[in-house]
């Protein structure tokens, strides 16, 4: 296996030449660089990148908890997050914490254990203190919270705008009896959303019925069970407000079993735009959050933590995706 040192004897510099000019650390004259560079072409030399990492203490390596490996919505931000680190000399470590803060939990100390330069975090049910306690130990930027520390760093959209804007939409439609299925109580989007919900009803004066809202799970499973207490409790309602698109196909499920159509007999709107909502029946109107734009700004910013700087970031807006799962009516 080719060596620096026989990088170095080939070109006639000293290794440590070799080494910063690997590294980029060292100025060498527009000849030397251009020797030193033949020579590595030539004799085909590979850095040992394990050495470099023990030597400088980096495994170059982001650890990315996420909920789930299948999901679209994960899909789209971590292909986000690979752009993002495209170019920087990182790879990402990607667990899966399902759901569960305790696995969370101890997925967070799996990726410390392997020595990831820093974590992102794809939502979840961590508590912010515990988030800001492992951030003593590794730098952490994490989706869905505000969050604000030494060696960490948490954003999230306005959830409660957009909520308010999906409900606003099916109110202008002449929808008045409009059930919701929240996400799970402890997530600060599913706060945010059912908040706007409610807000919503209230600028218009519509009454509050509290059985028409529903829990959720954020999953298709939760979505339908909740369509389904809906339909057996007997209170009418004309449109359905999902806390997620995954909650949404779940209720579309639940629908159809009934033979209830939609929008003819009940509309759906959802929350998150993944790929396949365009291909539902019928195509899902729902909140757009451009995952991929998130991905990108949480790769940046854990790239800045890392460098021991602020993250500076633009962050993208959430808008509605008006598509045929809603009906006017009145």
């Amino acid at each position: 296996m080719v060596t620096v040192h026989e990088v170095a004897r080939v070109a006639g510099v000293s290794a440590a030449t070799v080494s910063r000019f690997l590294n980029g650390t060292a100025k060498v004259s527009e000849e030397k660089r251009r020797v030193i560079e033949s020579v590595i072409e030539r004799l085909n030399y590979k850095p040992n990148v394990l050495a470099q990492n023990l030597k400088s203490g980096s495994t170059r390596t982001i650890g990315v908890l996420t909920q789930s490996l299948m999901s679209g919505y994960f899909a789209d931000a971590m292909a986000g997050i690979d752009d993002a680190l495209q170019g920087a000399g990182y790879a990402p470590l990607i667990v899966s914490g399902h759901w569960r803060a305790q696995e969370e939990a101890e997925r967070m100390e799996l990726l410390i254990a392997r020595r990831v330069d820093g974590v992102v975090i794809l939502s979840g049910r961590l508590k912010d203190s515990q988030i800001l306690k492992l951030s003593n130990r590794v730098p952490i930027v994490a989706f869905g919270r505000q969050l604000e520390g030494k060696h960490a760093y948490g954003f999230s959209l306005d959830n409660y705008k957009a909520a308010c804007d999906a409900v606003e939409y099916l109110i202008m439609q002449g929808h008045r009896n409009i059930a919701f299925i929240a996400g799970p109580p402890d997530h600060e989007d599913a706060q945010a959303r059912l908040k706007g919900y409610r807000d919503t009803l209230a600028k218009h004066k519509i009454p509050r019925n509290p059985r028409l809202i529903e829990a959720g799970d954020f999953l298709e499973t939760g979505g339908l069970l909740a369509v389904e207490r809906l339909l057996e409790s007997g209170e009418r309602f004309t449109a359905i407000f999902a806390g997620n698109d995954l909650t949404a196909y779940g209720a579309r499920l639940a629908l159809y079993r009934r033979g209830i159509r939609v929008p003819e007999d009940i509309s759906i709107v959802g929350f998150d735009d993944l790929h396949s909502s365009m291909c539902t029946t019928p195509p899902l109107t729902t909140v757009r959050q451009p995952l991929f734009e998130v991905g990108r700004c949480l790769g940046q910013a854990i790239l800045a933590m890392i460098r021991h700087e602020k993250p500076d970031i633009d962050l993208p807006q959430l808008s509605l995706e008006v598509r045929e799962s809603v009906r006017r009516i009145g």
